[in-house]
C-alpha cells in the first residue's frame, strides 16, 4: 500500500532537482535576421565550444562552456558583430589585424560557469578551489592569465548563446609554448581540452582545435 506514495515522492524529488540551465526564463539571445548567417555562425561555434555540467547526486553544482577563440571562429566573431553594428569595412579590416595578434600571443578561451552557490566563482583568486588546465597531445598548461569578464548579458549572449543571464564570464589564456619550446597545440592537432577541476569534481570539456 505504501508503495505508490513512495513512487511519487520519489518523482517528486527528482523534479526538484537542478538537472539544466537556468535559461528558461530569460529572453532568447540576439539573433541575426539573415537566417543563412545566424546558421552559419551557430555552426562554427558549436565547432570551438565545449560544454559540461559537474553533479552532485541528483543536483548540478556547476554549468560551463568554453569556446576556443581560434583564428576561424575570432574572424566569425568579428563578422557577426560587424552585421549587428552595422560596421563600415575599414573598421572591419582593423578589427580582424587585431585578433589575428591576438590569436598568435596565446591560446585564448571565454569560459561561461554558472555556480549555484557563487562562493566557488574563484577561478581568479590565488587560493582558488579550482584548476585549470589545456591539455593537448603535448601534455598540459596551466593559465598565463584570467581574467573575470562579469555577469553574462545580452551582448554576450549574442556571441556566446549557450550562456544565460544567471551566468559569468571570463577570459581564460594559455601560453602557446612549451618550457622547452615546443608548440602547445602541434600541428595537426585535432582536439583539445579545457579542463577544470576542484573538490566539487572535474569537467573537461573538449574542443576542436583547428
Amino acid at each position: 500500500m505504501r508503495r505508490p506514495f513512495i513512487t511519487a515522492a520519489l518523482l517528486g524529488l527528482l523534479a526538484g532537482c537542478v538537472t539544466t540551465p537556468p535559461t528558461a526564463i530569460s529572453d532568447p539571445p540576439p539573433s541575426l535576421p539573415d537566417e543563412h548567417a545566424e546558421h552559419s555562425y551557430r555552426k562554427i561555434l558549436a565547432r570551438y565550444t565545449g560544454q559540461k555540467e559537474i553533479y552532485d547526486g541528483f543536483d548540478t553544482r556547476v554549468f560551463a562552456g568554453v569556446t576556443l577563440q581560434t583564428l576561424s571562429f575570432r574572424e566569425a566573431r568579428v563578422h557577426r558583430q560587424a552585421a549587428f553594428q552595422q560596421l563600415p569595412t575599414v573598421k572591419v579590416e582593423q578589427m580582424l589585424a587585431d585578433e589575428q595578434a591576438k590569436a598568435a600571443q596565446a591560446h585564448e578561451f571565454f569560459l561561461g560557469v554558472h555556480f549555484n552557490d557563487f562562493v566557488y566563482a574563484d577561478f581568479d583568486s590565488k587560493h582558488s578551489i579550482w584548476r585549470l588546465a589545456l591539455v593537448t597531445p603535448a601534455g598540459e598548461v596551466t593559465p598565463s592569465r584570467i581574467r573575470r569578464l562579469g555577469r553574462v548579458n545580452m551582448q554576450t549572449r549574442a556571441y556566446y548563446p549557450y550562456t544565460s543571464i544567471f551566468w559569468v564570464g571570463w577570459e581564460i589564456q594559455f601560453p602557446t609554448q612549451m618550457s622547452d619550446g615546443s608548440p602547445v597545440i602541434p600541428p595537426g592537432t585535432e582536439t583539445v581540452t579545457f579542463r577544470m577541476a576542484s573538490s566539487l569534481g572535474k569537467a573537461d570539456m573538449q574542443v576542436r582545435a583547428q
